[in-house]
């Protein structure tokens, strides 16, 4: 009875909305996919469009899994796209934060250290400070230097990389 009452219009663009979300899902992996909770058929669908390169066959597959989604309830679908979307939103944020952090840092800011601390419970004072210290050394070296890469920019390269995966790996916890 829902059906009588849209447009044509309404009709098609549900059914384009539909094909939408199934094209996101085609673009998730298998892993999460599994945590989504999807009727066999539909899973097997977009199993099948991952593995389909040609652009026609591809673009079938994505018709039939939009049929599929008009017969199941797509909001716990949406809900879970939603969550994936947030999720690497948010890990976009933490990757500029301990940027900022080791940019600072090297910069001479020591001030953040205590910001580190309060921050990351897993953040060893003394650890920190030595890498701060030899990105620091390192960067200086380099600036002071001019002509092209050496052992120097190497050394302080590693140098600045070690500092990140350690804020990376105190912010994880």
């Amino acid at each position: 009875m829902d059906d009588i009452a849209k447009s044509k219009t309404q009709k098609k663009n549900e059914v384009k909305a539909l094909q939408k979300m199934g094209e996101q899902l085609v673009k998730l992996s298998s892993d999460q996919l599994k945590t989504i909770n999807l009727p066999e058929n539909l899973l097997a669908a977009i199993e099948d469009a991952q593995l389909i390169p040609q652009h026609e066959a591809n673009r079938r597959q994505m018709q039939y899994i939009g049929k599929i989604m008009r017969k199941i309830d797509p909001a716990p679908i949406q809900d879970a796209l939603q969550n994936f979307q947030q999720g690497n939103y948010l890990k976009a944020l933490e990757f500029k934060k301990i940027e900022h952090w080791r940019d600072e840092l090297k910069s001479g800011n020591t001030q953040i250290i205590e910001e580190i601390i309060a921050t990351c419970s897993k953040a060893q004072r003394q650890r920190l400070n030595q890498l701060v210290r030899n990105a620091r050394k390192l960067k200086e070296n380099v600036d002071s230097k001019e002509g092209g890469k050496s052992k120097e920019d190497a050394k302080a390269a590693k140098a600045s990389k070690a500092l990140f995966r350690y804020l990376k790996e105190i912010y994880d916890y």
